[in-house]
């Protein structure tokens, strides 16, 4: 009972009163330190930086595309090779083409023949025309004679009939001359119907040969139709063999043996390795201060120990939603605010060409620009 007593009293036993440590405020008072310092860093580094990780390494891709269509009757390539300007990727099946091409060839010759046929036509007509000239040069003598045997029939037959008045001649005598001068007229008549029959003759060979002549020019056009036609069938043919663009990468090569491509479509692409540069999506209210020229570092994922450095070229002139495949359209429907982005074009500087080799289209960056 007495040692409830003494424990229901503890007064009289006081117990010592712990000391505050002073480890707690010291290590508060670091942390503000440290997270004042590390925001007075943070707001003077965004007023002179701006920072995105919303970036991608970029090169030139040149598509593989096929001019016309067939089907696919071997494959050069495979996935990621290596290839010069001038390598064969593909070969299409060429029988149709070849097949074309002998068709403009035969169509060639069919022209060149008909104007060498409208040649000769034309050269005949034109001999013609001589001959046409020739008898009628020959009708003009023979008439000038007739008109001379007409004249002196003519004279016979004044002076015949003063002499059969007088019975000087016989009557016999006097039925030649009239008979002479009868068919020395007839004569005369027949020289002038054949000359103007030549005549005729000649206008019509005449325009004979300016039809000929007509007729060499319209088969000269269609030889150089058919001409155009075999240039074109020789580059459909050409077309079988898909070359290489330029030097560079293959990508994924999904095109088969025997697959029917379209003209006009890709097969895939051919990346260039000459050149790369940073594609920096930017929001819009980081722009405001950046400008053309301005120095900026950049941080590349695969790289994390090499350092590099660019400048900014170029600011795209739209957003990227607007070149989507569906743009937003803020008139219709419900409008929600969204910050857009503008892509930035940054290029590399002494950029280390194995370095470069290595880069590959599509790798994350990280873009610091410094707007001093």
């Amino acid at each position: 009972m007495e040692d409830n007593n003494i424990a229901e009293q503890p007064e009289l036993f006081p117990v010592p009163k712990k000391k505050k440590s002073k480890i707690f405020p010291i290590i508060l008072a670091v942390v503000l330190l440290g997270g004042g310092f590390f925001g007075y860093r943070t707001y003077t580094f965004s007023q002179t930086h701006e920072v995105t990780d919303d970036a991608q390494i970029a090169s030139n891709m040149s598509p593989v595309i096929s001019k016309i269509s067939g089907y696919v009757q071997e494959v050069k390539v495979k996935d990621n090779q290596f290839v010069k300007k001038g390598d064969t990727l593909i070969v299409l099946d060429n029988r149709d083409q070849k097949m074309a091409l002998e068709s403009a060839k035969a169509a060639l010759r069919t022209a060149t023949s008909n104007i060498a046929t409208a040649k000769a036509a034309t050269n005949a007509a034109s001999k013609n025309i001589n001959s046409s000239n020739a008898a009628i040069a020959t009708a003009n003598a023979q008439i000038e004679a007739a008109k001379v045997n007409v004249w002196r029939t003519s004279q016979d037959l004044k002076r015949y009939t003063n002499l059969v008045k007088d019975h000087t001649i016989t009557q016999q005598q006097y039925e030649s001359a009239v008979a002479a001068k009868q068919s020395a007229d007839r004569q005369l008549q027949v020289l002038v119907d054949q000359r103007n029959q030549a005549a005729q003759q000649t206008g019509i060979v005449t325009s004979q040969t300016a039809a000929s002549s007509e007729q060499i020019g319209v088969a000269s056009s269609v030889a150089r139709q058919r001409e155009v036609d075999v240039e074109n069938a020789k580059l459909n043919l050409s077309y079988t063999i898909i070359l290489a663009p330029e030097d560079g990468y293959v990508s994924k090569v999904s095109t088969q043996k025997g697959q029917f491509v379209q003209a006009g479509s890709q097969l895939f692409s051919l990346v260039r390795d000459n050149n790369v540069w940073v594609i920096a999506n930017f929001k819009e209210t980081q722009l405001s201060k950046m400008v053309e020229g301005q120095k900026v570092d950049i941080e590349i994922d695969a790289f994390p120990d090499h350092k590099f450095t660019g400048v900014v070229t170029s600011f795209s002139p739209a957003t990227g939603s607007s070149f989507s495949i569906l743009p937003p359209d803020n008139a219709s429907g419900n409008f929600v605010k969204v910050v857009q982005r503008l892509p930035v074009r940054i290029d590399f500087e002494k950029l280390d060409p194995q370095v470069a080799k290595r880069l590959r289209a599509g790798m994350n960056v990280k873009t610091t620009v410094n707007l001093k």
